[in-house]
Order: C-alpha cells, then structure tokens, then sequence
C-alpha cells in the first residue's frame, strides 16, 4: 500500500488521501504527551512487560515519546508495542518528520533506523512490531492484548474505517483489564462505540485548540 503523505505544511506532513495532518501544527510532541501518555495514566502506569497498541503508527512520534517516558521511568525490561498501520510511510518521510522533535531526538533517531530496516523494530529496552494493513482485518486477528491503546487514526470524519464500531468492539476485546484507550477525538459515536463495546469512557479537556478528547478503562 502506498503512503499518503503527498505534501508538508510548515514542516508537519499532510496525509493528501485524508487531508489531515499526521500531527498537530501548533505542536505535535505536546498533544502526544498530553493526549496519548497523559490521557493513558502514562508514567505512572507504566510497569514492567507494559504493552502498547495503536491505531495509526504514522510518523512513530507516538512510539518515540513513549519511549523516552519508559527511559525516564526506569522500568525493568522492554517496552512492547503494536502498531496498525494501512499505509506506511516512506523512510525517508518518517525521518523528515521525526527530525522536527530535537527533545527526543535520540529516540526518534533509533526508531527510524528500526523503520528502514522493516516493520520490527528491536532495541535493548524496546520491542515494536508494526502490522501492515487494513485494521479492521489485522486487529481482529491479533492474538495480543494491551494495557494501553492510542487511538491516532485521521479524524473520524475524514477516515471514518478506523472508527467503525466492529472495529473499536475489537480494540476493547484486546485491551487487558484496567487497560486504557485515550483519543484525540471526542466525535458522539466514538464514544458511543467505545461504550457499547464495554469500556468506561470519559470526555476530558483537549489539546491546544481542540476544546475535548476522549479517554476509556476496560474495568
């Protein structure tokens, strides 16, 4: 499958299929940490064997600042990380975007090396598998489990196949108990798939312009 990048605005690439930026243009390290680490109780949650899952692997920026949060935690053993991913993007890309980030710039450093040799990446203190294709199929097919999701798909309105609800149904069902799942989306039906699907969800205060986000617990 092909990447969807197609051009770069101020530096942040733009995804020409969605129209929708990979990450936010006001700052895309910050919405990171305040969405998906923040919005999963992340350091504090960490402990050892943590695994994380994600829709949309994207530029790594997500898998990068987790990593160095786990670095500065000093937890015991490897990070695991699963990523989902339609469309990978081109080395070259990713590095391009993860070079706009200096204050993990070792960590996106590793991760694009990892990227350019395939889709599993293996560090001393990292274990990342990233898995091509269509998510509603490969997640459903996943026999692993997570005790935190990021939902970082494009907006719902603009790639609505990564917000179905089958789909967010299966997320759950792979997500481990007292797991979490944050999202930058606060759209009705996502919340309303997240909680027929069995999770405790919950909308909070958003990142820069965005007024609300969502966040979910599998009890």
């Amino acid at each position: 499958m092909t990447s969807p990048v197609t051009e770069w605005k101020d530096g942040v690439p733009v995804a020409g299929r969605y129209d929708d930026p990979y990450y936010s243009l006001e700052d895309g390290l910050a919405e990171t940490r305040h969405t998906f680490l923040g919005g999963c109780g992340l350091p504090e949650g960490f402990r050892p064997g943590f695994r994380i899952a994600e829709l949309g692997f994207g530029t790594g920026l997500n898998l990068a600042a987790a990593l160095r949060s786990w670095r500065e935690a000093s937890i015991a053993g490897p990070l695991r990380y699963t990523g989902f991913e339609a469309h990978p993007m081109p080395p070259a890309d990713l590095r391009r975007a993860l070079a706009a980030f200096p204050d993990i710039a070792g960590e996106a450093g590793e991760i694009a090396a990892g990227w350019e040799r395939g889709p599993s990446i293996r560090l001393p203190d990292l274990e990342a598998e990233i898995v091509i294709g269509d998510a509603r199929a490969t997640v459903p097919g996943w026999r692993g489990e997570a005790d935190a999701w990021f939902l970082d798909g494009f907006a719902p309105a603009r790639n609505p196949t990564l917000w179905e609800a089958p789909l967010l149904a299966a997320v759950a069902a792979r997500t481990a108990p007292e797991g979490r799942l944050a999202t930058y989306t606060a759209a009705g039906g996502v919340r309303r798939a997240l909680a027929d699907a069995g999770l405790e969800v919950e909308r909070r205060r958003g990142f820069g312009r965005k007024r609300h986000m969502t966040v979910a617990r599998r009890p």
